[in-house]
């Protein structure tokens, strides 16, 4: 510290001056602190490195021993607040002549000339500092209704300043947002907000979805708050990703999206290293380290929540990175670990999928910037394990129909139990529960062996022992004392499934059903009342990503839904209804269904990837099965410029090799349809991919997916055609001439003389039709079927 030039009892007299400026004090202390910096009297690391040291002392003074117990990360922050005001003034008054606290007052009353506690805004939001904004909001909000009316327009702009500086600039949600948010709410977002800029699009999503349940009005409904939550949340903005990259020299990645899309992908594991190499400023680890200590020992989510994600349009679902932190370490190590999770969702932005997806959608030059959502995970501990009793994904509108009593409107549930990874990840090797909401009995399996067979058999967990994500059998975690057994299994009576009505012996025979959940009213109302009002507020069909408590009572239980993420769900504009006639020729038609068609029409179609499902269950070596995944990403590229279907086994997208075939998006996005070949046992529809990540690329990209299941009524299938029509594999692509066996290749219009493949779907009556058609085509890059997708 420089020589005091002043008496102590100055400190004192600007404490006083400034208690005259009840609003403006905090921004003339930032305005005293930058003088303070800028004449070198104190570093700005020096200053924050006393403040917390004073902070810690006066700890102690006030007998707090124990911070993590004895005091939360909120009274922490206002104690370094206050310890940070205080040794403004000291600073100031030993070195700094009044002189200059006169002048910097009248610098900052010059930019703010109206009294804040006035009823009109007389300075320009958009130029003001938050504080000033958030402190002349609460004055509004505390106005009486008379008083508050006349100040409405002036309050609704001073949040949507606030909602675009700290939430979201897109005009969709601010529409929404500004009718539901608080200046109240917007401060707490604020306080627990980490480094500066936005929030991103899932931590906002999650939030505009919670209070539209806590409104009570009759544009929204009921407040439904005491059955809604969100998960303890801190928010690292998204100007982190530039401080992080510019300290450590990985500036050089910025044009990585102009690269080609061969580059990217070599580079990517590059890039990957080199953020995991990646130091973060001392002041943002510090942050980080007193929310775990908020946190305690709880496990914890670490999010993407990119700007672009979840957005009004364009979800990005799946495309960046999240991780799971157990927590359950030493505190450095749950801090290394935390901060490891930080950089690989960095290094996610940079991924070739979410890059190409960019691309395909014309947003390859927006300035995509990356923030994080910390959140602590829900569930409970049963033994070495922690979980939610039931997890899952909805969507407030079903367009995966297994049934005609199926109302689309009503929604769709993927329920599992465990984490909820499960039931969104398209790398899932297992089957969730599938619950149409309007009518939640009706199973797309009717044989008590389907049901067995299309169960869940694995469980996502945090093993507390381990201090590790976990995938494992459920019979390794389910037990006959767990409390919420009889809500999510059913006793295996072998031709039939019978209800448990007391304690089983044994897990042997247990299989999980969910039946008790979807008989329950309550359960079921409230999942529907929830997915229909936030579509209604948004005014576009949501997905939503959830938790939900159960807390059993007499004599029923009751239902509290942790909401994880809420975004917009991309669906196809419908092209108008579409006519499928009556009469064509037998010869001419290549597949007929009548199950889960969507509406829309691909005319045209020159080539068909055709991967046989018989031929495909027979292959043992599983790096055949891989590389055919590999084969269709290259046929992918070289036929760009042409139209072309994908026709295969099971569940496209899968990482179980033995459901279908795995490919990401990367490897299918210039197809126009996807047509899923699910061979059926017994009486069970397989589930396909409905309702995962993988699903929404194709809607998004405007590529069809449909179902073809063989055996059903109204079913055909021409075999001979798919099978000995001319494969032009090894024309097409010579390195890939070893696979002809399991993947056929056809130029349809070389095999008919002429003559190209039309499809045809009508979702109203679930029909589709492939059929043959002479004609004239365009085969241009930009050639898209009717039905694109709408941006809303």
């Amino acid at each position: 510290m420089n020589s005091p030039l002043r008496s102590p009892t100055v400190t004192i007299d600007i404490y006083i001056k400034l208690a005259q400026y009840p609003i403006l004090a905090d921004q003339i202390r930032i305005r005293m602190r930058e003088e303070l910096f800028r004449r070198g009297i104190v570093s700005q690391a020096e200053f924050e490195a006393e403040v917390k040291q004073k902070a810690v002392e006066s700890q102690r003074r006030e007998g707090v021993f124990d911070p993590f117990t004895q005091e939360s990360a909120g009274i922490w922050q206002e104690r370094k607040k206050r310890i940070r005001d205080y040794h403004t003034d000291f600073y100031f008054g030993y070195n700094l002549h009044t002189q200059v606290l006169d002048q910097l007052i009248q610098e900052v009353l010059g930019n703010q000339p109206a009294a804040v506690n006035e009823l009109e805004l007389t300075f320009n939001p958009e130029l003001a500092p938050w504080e000033l904004l958030f402190r002349q909001g609460e004055i509004y909000e505390s106005l009486p209704p008379p008083e508050l009316e006349k100040v409405s327009h002036h309050l609704e702009e001073i949040k949507v300043v606030l909602i675009k500086g700290m939430l979201s600039d897109q005009l969709p949600f601010i529409g929404v947002a500004k009718r539901v948010f608080t200046v109240a709410d917007l401060r707490r977002i604020y306080g627990r907000r980490i480094g500066k800029g936005k929030i991103g699009g899932k931590a906002a999503g999650m939030l505009l979805a919670y209070k539209i349940m806590q409104q009570r009005s009759p544009e929204f409904g009921g407040d439904m708050s005491h059955q809604i939550e969100v998960p303890d949340s801190y928010y690292i903005g998204t100007e982190g990703i530039y401080e992080f990259r510019l300290q450590n020299h990985l500036d050089r990645y910025m044009n990585q999206k102009y690269r080609p899309l061969d580059e990217i992908r070599d580079d990517y594991p590059n890039v990957i290293q080199d953020h995991l190499r990646g130091k973060f400023p001392e002041e943002m680890v510090d942050q980080l380290r007193d929310v775990l200590r908020q946190m305690g020992p709880r496990p914890l989510i670490v999010r993407s929540s990119s700007l672009l994600e979840d957005n009004f349009g364009y979800s990005f679902a799946g495309k960046y990175q999240s991780y799971f932190c157990p927590n359950q370490a030493d505190e450095e190590t749950n801090l290394q670990n935390l901060l490891d999770a930080i950089r690989l969702i960095y290094a996610s932005s940079l991924n070739p999928d979410a890059l190409l997806y960019r691309k395909q959608h014309g947003l390859i030059d927006y300035d995509e910037r990356m923030a994080i959502l910390l959140q602590v995970l829900k569930g409970e501990q049963y033994g070495r394990y922690f979980f939610p009793t039931i997890a899952g994904v909805g969507f407030s509108q079903n367009q995966y129909r297994w049934n005609s009593k199926i109302r689309r409107e009503d929604g769709f549930l993927r329920l599992v139990w465990g984490l909820g990874t499960r039931a969104v990840d398209r790398v899932s090797n297992d089957y969730p529960r599938l619950i149409a909401l309007s009518h939640p009995q009706l199973r797309p399996e009717s044989a008590a062996s389907a049901v067995r067979q299309y169960s869940q058999h694995y469980i996502d967990v945090i093993d507390l022992e381990e201090n590790q994500f976990k995938t494992v059998p459920v019979d390794e975690v389910l037990r006959t004392d767990y409390p919420y057994l009889r809500f999510i299994a059913s006793l295996d009576k072998g031709d039939y499934l019978q209800e448990l009505l007391s304690a089983p012996q044994s897990t042997d025979d247990l299989v999980l059903t969910f039946n008790y959940l979807t008989k329950d009213s309550n359960f079921i109302k409230l999942m529907r009342t929830t997915l229909m009002r936030v579509e209604k507020a948004y005014g576009i069909p949501v997905d939503m990503e959830f938790a939900v408590e159960i807390m059993p009572k007499y004599p029923y239980p009751e239902y509290k839904l942790h909401v994880f993420q809420c975004r917009p769900l991309s669906q196809r504009a419908e092209g108008g209804p579409v006519e499928i006639p009556r009469d064509l020729p037998t010869e001419d038609i290549l597949f007929t269904s009548e199950q889960l068609a969507p509406n829309g029409r691909v005319e045209g179609i020159r080539y068909i990837i055709y991967v046989d499902p018989k031929h495909y269950r027979q292959i043992k070596d599983q790096t055949v099965k891989i590389e055919l995944g590999r084969v269709i990403g290259r046929l992918n590229k070289l036929l760009e410029n042409e139209l072309f279907i994908l026709m295969g086994p099971g569940r496209w997208g899968s990482s179980n090799l033995e459901l279908g075939v795995r490919v990401s998006y990367a490897d299918i996005y210039n197809t126009k349809v996807l047509i899923e070949m699910a061979v059926v046992n017994e009486d069970h529809i397989p589930e396909l991919s409905y309702g995962t990540h993988f699903f929404q690329d194709l809607v998004e990209a405007g590529i069809y997916s449909l179902p073809l299941h063989l055996n059903l009524e109204g079913a055909d299938f021409n075999w001979t055609f798919f099978r000995e029509s001319l494969n032009v594999l090894a024309e097409l692509s010579p390195q890939d001439a070893a696979y002809s066996d399991y993947l056929r290749v056809i130029d349809v219009e070389r095999v008919q003389r002429g003559r190209r493949l039309t499809i045809l779907m009508d979702g109203s009556a679930d029909r589709s039709v492939g059929f043959l058609v002479t004609g004239k085509w365009q085969t241009t890059p930009n050639n898209q079927p009717e039905g694109e997708l709408s941006n809303f």
